[in-house]
C-alpha cells in the first residue's frame, strides 16, 4: 500500500457530518463516488478521476449550483466500503473550502438492499464553510439516491 501524505487539519477542527440511506447496494454507491461523479454531482464532461490512493481528481460541479472547481486526491479506498479524499473548492472567494485542503470521508455500510452513508467532512476553514457543507451534503446525498434509483 502506498503511504499517501495527509493534510494537517490540526488548525482547522471544524467538521460537518451526516448520515443518509441510499436505496442502492454499496457497489453502486462506491462507483458513484469513484467513477461516476458526473451521474449526480459533477458537470458532465469535466470529471478527471482515477480511483487510486494518491491520484488527483478534478471536476466542476453541476451548473445549477454555480460553476465551482473541485479538486483533490484520493487518500484511502476500500472497495464498496470507504472513500476518503481531500476536497478543495474555490472560485477566488471565501465560498466552498476557500481553497483549504479538507478531508471527506465516506463510509458505506450495507443495509439489506440499501447503503447507509456516513459522511464526515473535516478541516473546514470557517464556521460559514462548516454550516454550508452541513446544509448541502444531505441535499447532495439525496440527489445521489435519486440518480441511483
Amino acid at each position: 500500500m502506498i503511504a499517501v501524505p495527509r493534510p494537517d487539519l490540526s488548525s482547522r477542527p471544524l467538521r460537518a457530518t451526516c448520515e443518509y440511506t441510499i436505496h442502492a447496494p454499496p457497489a453502486r454507491v462506491y462507483a458513484a463516488w469513484t467513477e461516476r461523479f458526473d451521474l449526480w454531482f459533477a458537470q458532465s464532461g469535466t470529471v478527471v478521476m482515477v480511483p487510486e490512493p494518491g491520484r488527483p481528481y478534478f471536476f466542476y460541479n453541476r451548473d445549477a449550483w454555480g460553476r465551482h472547481p473541485h479538486y483533490g486526491r484520493f487518500l484511502e479506498l476500500v472497495e464498496n466500503r470507504l472513500v476518503e479524499m481531500t476536497w478543495m473548492t474555490g472560485d477566488g472567494t471565501a465560498e466552498g473550502t476557500g481553497g483549504a485542503e479538507t478531508v471527506l470521508r465516506v463510509e458505506l455500510v450495507e443495509k439489506g438492499e440499501a447503503t447507509q452513508v456516513r459522511l464526515t467532512h473535516s478541516g473546514l476553514p470557517t464556521e460559514k464553510s462548516r454550516a454550508g457543507h452541513q446544509e448541502n451534503w444531505p441535499l447532495a446525498l439525496e440527489l445521489l439516491d435519486e440518480a441511483l434509483a
